[in-house]
């Protein structure tokens, strides 16, 4: 179950006792999310509602935790059946997290898996801590990196994989590395070896890692006694090293997969048009983390239309399929999903809907996780709602609005000194950021910080094309519509500008304000004192998040722009030379000094390029160059 933060408009007091209110009786584990939901504390509780709430009464926090309470913004929890299963999940989950108010081992890391880049031409054996790309085959967890780093060399002393790094390999003098001659790689990277022959090699290195080692090994064996027989004893003695390297690997391999219980969890809970799923991920026979999600667009739909669509989206981008998943009674046939599944795993995969046992227990356990969840969202959405409703009724009394501004656009400029200046223009409608209809503007005609000026070029460009019809060419649909609001960063200079602006085009009645951001002033039109609204205020909370917005948009569109400014090449600027000519004057001359130090006649035979052009080149780089 999670609790999820309120908006920003209640005080953290007010949220925290809201999900304070709504914790079950009930077994489980809590996780204290802070700033940007960072974890900063994982517990565990015979009953969750009176040891969260402890945390929060006055005099009871727990000794080295009296500062967690003042720093928590969120609460989360997961219910589980009893204390004992809840001990594992804390364990799990502090593993994961790392909370800084836990108790923690300073070496305590991520675990060590080993990747193979199927995806690549040539895949890559390695060694990773990641566990989520597309693309990549996943083996492990295992104990620590020591175990990891081991098993890889003796994979490469077999199977002679490239270790070089990149997707592509990684030498291109034409002459194999040092790995070749020592037989640790086939040299992809100088055509030694086919794409089928060194997929082959991979392959092996995949049945091998999937527990199927009686091949390699009776290879191996083959390889030895036929080395011995022709009194190559010194090859001999490799196989041999290798057999017994390969033996040892292999046994330690079976003794990993030996726990058995390595299946997921799926429990579902459905209300009108919204949707919430748990995934129990279960490892080993020990739950190891728990999966929320919530679906949306259900309406209509029954359990098991939902439950395969979200295992077809879910398991599509999942770095690995369990050999197992529990569904809900409810989904009915599973063959084609298991179909799919096995395919994905490369491996049988059952899809079974338990009638008893632990299995049945676990999934009534996700189920039940999964309603909370949904109740709680369902209240949550309630109160965002009525929160938005109530600043939205204040900023109609205090702007003495017409009606409540459904739909406020913000203008924001950002600009450094004179270079790559840009606007941007955000929506939000009932409240709520309408990202679809964002706009980015490059400013076009306003010199140096001109401010005034270039807010004026950005207002008149966007109310230019306000009102048009679906049928015109101009049409854009977040340009169509009439804000009920704008609002621009600034000051009184910045709003006579937007006003001044949009004076020219024949507008219905559109509020127009300003907010300040060194007093969080507000200026009306026509107004000189400001309007002061409290800190606390919905409508000043909702007016700050939808100018920061704004100031978001435009820097990141201006530090794109600045970038790609900074990747232009004296190239670009040259008459005649497109992208296509660029790479060929490149490829010719092989770098940009040998191109300004090449004469005129070198620029005559570049492939691709006129003789003409090459010499109109030549002349602009030495122009430029000052030569």
């Amino acid at each position: 179950m999670s609790v999820p933060a309120a908006e920003p408009a209640t005080t953290r007091e007010e949220r925290i006792e809201a999900q304070l209110a709504a914790l079950p009786a009930k077994p489980g584990v809590y996780l204290f999310r802070g700033e940007r939901d960072a974890v900063l504390y994982v517990g565990k509780a015979k009953s969750l509602r009176p040891r969260v709430r402890s945390y929060f009464r006055a005099g009871d926090a727990r000794r080295g935790l009296e500062r967690l309470a003042d720093r928590v913004q969120r609460i989360e929890v997961i219910v589980t059946a009893n204390e004992s299963e809840a001990l594992h999940l804390e364990q799990n989950l502090i593993r994961r997290h790392r909370p800084p108010f836990n108790v923690r081992l300073r070496d305590d890391k991520s675990y060590p898996y080993i990747a193979v880049t199927v995806g690549d031409d040539y895949p890559r054996v390695m060694f990773t801590r990641e566990r989520h790309r597309r693309g990549v085959h996943y083996f492990g967890p295992y104990a620590n990196a020591k175990k990891v780093r081991e098993t890889l060399d003796v994979l490469n002393r077999v199977f002679p994989y490239r270790p070089c790094e990149g997707p592509k390999p990684g030498r291109h003098s034409g002459i194999p590395c040092l790995d070749y001659h020592i037989e640790r790689c086939l040299a992809p990277c100088v055509g030694y070896v086919s794409k089928e022959d060194y997929r082959a090699v991979v392959d092996g290195v995949i049945e091998f890692l999937s527990g199927e080692t009686r091949p390699i090994l009776r290879e191996l064996e083959r390889k030895m006694n036929a080395a011995a027989a022709a009194q190559r004893f010194e090859e001999a003695a490799r196989y041999r090293n290798r057999l017994f390297s390969v033996r040892h690997l292999a046994e330690r391999q079976a003794a990993d997969k030996r726990a058995i219980g390595t299946i997921d969890v799926i429990g579902l809970a459905v209300a009108d048009d919204r949707a919430a799923v748990q995934i129990f991920p279960l490892r080993g026979g020990r739950l190891v983390d728990r999966h929320s999600f919530h679906l949306e667009n259900v309406a209509g739909q029954d359990v098991p239309s939902l439950v395969e669509a979200f295992a077809l989206e879910y398991y599509g981008s999942a770095p690995a399929v369990p050999p197992q998943i529990v569904v809900p009674r409810e989904t009915g046939d599973t063959s084609a999903l298991e179909d799919f599944l096995s395919e994905l795993r490369g491996s049988r995969v059952e899809v079974r809907a338990p009638q008893r046992g632990e299995k049945r227990r676990l999934q009534e356990l996700a189920t039940q996780n999964a309603e909370l969840a949904l109740t709680q969202d369902a209240a949550e959405s309630e109160r965002r709602r009525s929160r938005r409703v109530e600043a939205l009724e204040e900023l109609r009394e205090t702007l003495n609005l017409e009606s409540l501004p459904i739909r406020i656009e913000c203008f924001d400029i950002s600009n450094i000194q004179d270079e790559s200046p840009v606007g941007s223009m955000v929506v939000f409608q009932d409240a709520v950021p309408k990202k679809a209809h964002y706009r980015k503007f490059g400013i076009r005609r306003a010199d140096g910080q001109d401010d005034f000026a270039m807010m004026a070029e950005v207002v008149s460009r966007r109310f230019a094309r306000a009102g048009v019809s679906v049928a015109d060419d101009e049409y854009d649909e977040g340009f169509a519509a009439v804000p009920n609001l704008v609002v621009v960063d600034g000051g009184k200079g910045q709003l006579s500008a937007a006003l001044a602006a949009m004076q020219a085009y024949d507008l219905p009645r559109v509020a127009v304000i300003a907010l300040a951001k060194r007093e969080e002033e507000v200026f009306l039109p026509g107004d000189p004192e400001p309007v002061r609204l409290d800190a606390s205020s919905p409508a000043l909370q909702l007016l700050q998040r939808i100018r920061d917005e704004a100031h978001r948009f435009a820097l990141g569109f201006h530090r794109q722009r600045r970038g790609a400014r900074a990747h232009e090449s004296i190239l670009d600027a040259l008459p005649g030379v497109g992208p296509a000519r660029k790479r060929a004057l490149l490829r010719h001359f092989g770098s940009p000094e040998r191109l300004l130090a090449a004469a005129p006649e070198d620029f005559e035979g570049v492939p691709g390029v006129p003789a003409k052009t090459g010499r109109a080149i030549y002349e602009a780089l030495h122009k430029a160059g000052g030569a």
